[in-house]
């Protein structure tokens, strides 16, 4: 790892070099734009059968590029954003990032990582770097590092305290660009705090979807006609522990807490499409503000979340399990040379996006990043930069959840001996795209979310017709694990003679409030 040192000094010293022999307008801007807690489902373009009216996110992806594969690589700990917005700013993978359990070992202090993050790279290559996002639950190190920055949680439901207060610092910011003449490209980080809990929506758009802001843990809010409705794969209860069933998100969610009941979870979904419309229509402000100043051609817009969601969906309403809706992230990207209206897989993670940002920059990336640039999907040239997906959650007990993808085939594995949990699910993407088990076939269940599986649309690990698939699956998953440095294995695995973990298996939580 030492050795990595002197090349990132020469790294670092020709892309400043090439970066400093560019003309400024000759080089494209960017504005990304990161939702909180958001999976792709809640969008027509990734599920048509969803109420969301997002028009300034859909006019984006039908200019640009939509990525079906997108995906966050996991997590340790159970504030998932966490190592996910690590990954976002270094480009490195989820068990080489400085809070993971090895981070000492995988990511020493000598890599001088803060250095070679997005802001910093950024920084170098002459870019002004300018970010407005919540406060909490990232990567202070890097986040320090942008020229300009306005940070402050603002989840209530209006102007000052929600998604306009985002979107007012980078109008500010662009004016202040206007009145300097300022000529310098920008990298623009527009985080938003929704529609991450509590998701206190504006008055008006809580009444378009039939929602309020629910404030009794001991009943359900309403029903009402406007309300989304549950999603396909809604159950009332997961049918097992996922090794953290007892995590915040799964019993502490102003508005929800431990309910799972029609009435809860469909003003919930109401609640999130509130502040995710509101999320759009500030995403149209600055994006107009852009196209006026004469910036948008120039400029490519990258719509994502830090990681899904579940409100519902399989009994679950967090982000600390990876079924799809979860695991995956929603993703578009428009701007100079990507063809309108363009679908791929992509099989790309959120880790990719520095590469990616630096490819389009003409900006060599820095030797500490393992993600891998995505350029040639967004020009055509390919539709997937990678053929297998791993996926981690540990934030609970031991060893945890592991997932991989190949192709259309996805296994999950669970395993926390401290709460008698061992179960494995094998699923069939074409198939069964929503993941659905055998309780999703009950017919009270049926009769709620009034749509009928198909027989086969189930968890296959247990049909012997599967068993070599399982087999190949559970051997592509060690691969991945042993590739990746994952610290753990399961009880049906080599133990690998790892060593034991240090003594500090988890950064030291801070006190910080409920719903960051």
């Amino acid at each position: 790892m030492r050795h990595l040192v002197l090349p990132l000094l020469f790294a670092t010293l020709a892309s400043v070099t090439a970066s400093a022999a560019m003309g400024a307008e000759t080089r494209p801007n960017f504005l990304f734009i990161l939702a909180d807690d958001q999976a792709p489902n809640d969008f027509k373009f990734y599920d048509r059968t969803s109420t969301l009216d997002a028009p300034n996110i859909e006019a984006l992806a039908a200019r640009g590029m939509t990525f079906d594969s997108a995906y966050h690589m996991g997590s340790f700990s159970g504030a998932v954003c966490t190592p996910s917005r690590h990954m976002i700013m270094s480009g490195r993978t989820v068990w080489h990032l400085p809070p993971a359990p090895r981070g000492a070992e995988t990511c020493p202090p000598e890599l001088q990582l803060p250095q070679q993050t997005l802001p910093a790279v950024f920084n170098r290559a002459g870019y002004t770097t300018m970010r407005t996002c919540k406060q909490g639950n990232s990567y202070e190190a890097a986040n320090k590092l942008f020229k300009i920055r306005r940070d402050a949680t603002k989840r209530g439901g209006t102007d000052e305290s929600g998604s306009a207060w985002h979107a007012e610092q980078v109008l500010d910011y662009l004016d202040q660009r206007e009145s300097e003449q300022a000529t310098e490209p920008f990298f623009i980080f527009l985080g938003f705090s929704h529609p991450h809990d509590t998701r206190d929506g504006t008055p008006e758009l809580l009444a378009k979807y039939g929602a309020t802001n629910h404030e009794d843990p001991d009943q359900p809010p309403a029903l009402h006609p406007k309300q989304p409705p549950l999603p396909e794969n809604y159950l009332a209860a997961h049918p097992f522990d996922m090794t953290h069933a007892d995590v915040r998100d799964e019993v502490a969610v102003s508005g929800v807490w431990r309910r799972r009941d029609e009435a809860t979870v469909r003003n919930e979904i109401g609640r999130q499409y509130a502040c995710a419309e509101n999320i759009d229509i500030q995403i149209g402000r600055v994006l107009a503000r852009l196209e006026e100043l004469g910036q948008l051609d120039n400029t490519y817009v990258i719509y994502t979340a830090d990681h899904g969601m579940s409100i519902g969906r399989h009994g679950l309403m967090g982000k600390q399990n990876l079924y799809e809706h979860t695991w995956r992230v929603p993703l578009v990207v428009a701007g100079p040379g990507i063809a309108a209206n363009t679908r791929v897989p992509g099989n790309v993670y959120l880790l990719d996006l520095l590469a990616t940002f630096c490819d389009l920059a003409d900006i060599d990336a820095p030797a500490t990043n393992e993600g891998l640039s995505f350029r040639p999907v967004l020009e055509g040239n390919r539709s997937v930069v990678r053929d297998v997906l791993y996926g981690v959650y540990s934030g609970g007990d031991k060893p945890g959840i592991r997932s991989v993808r190949k192709g259309d085939w996805k296994l999950i594995e669970y395993e926390a001996p401290g709460r008698q949990v061992k179960e494995t699910q094998l699923f069939h993407l074409a198939d069964n795209a929503a993941e659905l088990l055998v309780q999703h076939h009950d017919p009270a269940t049926v009769a709620l979310v009034e749509s009928s599986p198909e027989a086969h649309q189930l968890n296959l690990a247990d049909d012997p017709r599967h068993a070599d698939k399982l087999t190949e699956m559970r051997e592509l998953l060690l691969a991945e694990m042993r590739r990746l440095d994952d610290p753990y294995r399961f009880s049906n695995q080599p133990a690998d003679d790892l060593p034991p973990l240090p003594a500090r298996n988890a950064p030291p939580r801070r006190q910080r409030p409920a719903n960051r």
